[in-house]
């Protein structure tokens, strides 16, 4: 074992898989031509077919779906550095994933780019046989390699910050220090942007007049855990991220952890769990508005549990407190520290808040759609639920097409936003959990690709037409036969 606790690598084994995985993408033709017809603008040049914003999980194999489909002229932009994309090694702060080892997430069908054949090239088959679930790190680990491997064109430290139309096409302001260009023009964007990309982290009221980061942090927030020794922590939330960050607290030596949770007890059923399929992935977008809604709503009230590690990675100090019943009406500054009142009248001192309160989706709030906030359709646009479905946060979910297409408000408005692709968690009520989420990203990423391939082929039909009248090259050369008299 290494000093984290891992078996010890092995460069051979992973030479031999990349050779294994080159075979295979050569057996499937991979890259492919490009088939996308070029389109010049008359100043600037080529314009892109797709730029993907995102060089994590969702945005990597959102372009290997397209390439792998013959869509490769695009650009892939991510904001953060090289090798820090996504919340793997960021905000991120489990153990280990949530999901069972042997799923095959973003692998898009090949054995030899699947996490379990990365792993066992680097440590072995009986480290895997030995694996429970996957250690964070390691995740990241492998996302760098898939990245790596596939030769995957993402520029870092690159940031869309606006997105607006221009002469057909859509136009993208970018800054940041990898920006090579004040802005590019593009065909199709797709926001590959993650959990938080279709809103902003939810921040209660209650925090009103409080200071961030010296009173209270967000759960996705930068933090030293350091701060916290000897501190009295109270967490806000007993979701995955609650969890996790009320753990990292307590092992940072803070004083005390109470975790107040809003609902009486406490959630331990995954229902979607129950109900994952290839059926269910591939049936969810076709089914009508109402039986979307209500599997969503389902899952969304019943609340997925924190794994159980995490929860045990807590509950293995003396000094960690779960409050159920305890909904938070009000934070104010006492004489002895923070004071935490309840919608029942209890009262806790702290030092220090941590919440894990989540994300919110609301596409009005994204910088790059701030032309168009309040025009892009909601679900509360388009569906009225029965009184006892109602639910504002899933009210608030963009209602895409089936190609993850925003559409408008108003029917005719905007009609450059059928070219913008919600492939991210704001995906989730329309299309299903294939655009944010490890099991079936694949699926995800495969629909999109035909979606974006369907929507350019029509677009560029005359010139599809004219290339069919036009090609002249024969099969036959005219020596193959013998006129009969």
């Amino acid at each position: 074992m290494n000093d984290l606790g891992y078996p010890p690598a092995d460069a051979a084994g992973l030479d031999a898989l990349e050779a294994r995985l080159a075979h295979d993408l050569a057996c499937l033709n991979h890259p492919p031509a490009n088939w996308v017809p070029p389109t010049q603008h008359p100043t600037h040049g080529r314009v892109l077919d797709v730029v993907v914003i995102g060089g994590g999980m969702c945005g990597l194999v959102a372009s290997f779906a397209l390439i792998h489909g013959g869509m490769s002229h695009l650009r892939i932009f991510d904001r953060s550095p090289k090798g820090f994309e996504g919340p793997w090694v960021t905000y991120a702060r489990m153990e280990t994933l949530r999901s069972p080892k042997q799923l095959t997430g973003p692998a898009y069908g090949l054995g030899a780019l699947s996490f379990r054949a990365w792993y066992e090239a680097r440590f072995g088959t009986p480290a895997w046989e030995a694996l429970d679930k996957i250690p964070r790190p390691l995740w990241m680990d492998y996302l760098r390699w898939y990245r790596q491997v596939l030769r995957l064109p993402v520029e870092n430290e690159v940031e869309v910050t606006r997105v607006s139309p221009e002469d057909g096409f859509l136009r993208l302001d970018l800054a940041g220090a990898g920006a090579k260009e004040p802005f590019v023009l593009t065909r199709k964007l797709v926001m590959a942007t993650g959990r938080e990309g279709m809103g902003q982290p939810t921040i209660p009221p209650f925090v009103d007049g409080l200071e961030r980061g010296v009173d209270w942090m967000h759960s996705a927030d930068a933090f030293d855990f350091a701060r916290l020794r000897d501190k009295r922590v109270v967490v806000v939330g007993v979701g995955a991220s609650a969890v996790d960050n009320a753990a990292e607290a307590l092992e940072a030596g803070a004083s005390e952890c109470r975790l107040l949770i809003r609902r009486k007890e406490m959630p331990r059923i995954n229902k979607m769990m129950g109900i994952g399929s290839f059926g269910f992935t591939a049936g969810f977008p076709t089914l009508d508005d109402a039986w979307r809604w209500r599997f969503m709503h389902y899952s969304f009230t019943t609340q997925t549990p924190a794994p159980r590690g995490s929860t045990l990675r807590v509950s293995r100090h003396a000094n960690a407190f779960f409050h159920f019943d305890c909904g938070i009406a009000r934070i104010t500054r006492g004489e002895h520290g923070l004071v935490v009142e309840t919608v029942h009248d209890r009262r806790f001192l702290t030092d220090f808040v941590i919440l894990g309160t989540g994300f919110t989706i609301e596409p009005d709030a994204r910088p790059e759609l701030a032309d168009v906030a309040g025009r892009i359709a909601l679900w509360r646009d388009r569906y009225t639920p029965p009184p006892h479905e109602a639910h504002p946060d899933m009210a608030s979910f963009p209602y895409l097409s089936g190609s993850f297409a925003f559409q408008p408000r108003e029917p005719g408005d905007l009609p450059w936003l059928q070219d913008v692709h919600c492939f991210n968690y704001g995906a989730t009520i329309s299309l299903g959990k294939i655009s944010g989420d490890i099991p079936a990203i694949s699926d995800g990423a495969a629909h999109l690709a035909k979606s974006l391939a369907a929507d350019l082929y029509r677009a560029d039909i005359d010139r599809h037409w004219q290339t069919l009248q036009t090609y002249d090259k024969p099969e036959l050369l005219g020596d193959e036969w013998t006129v009969a008299e």
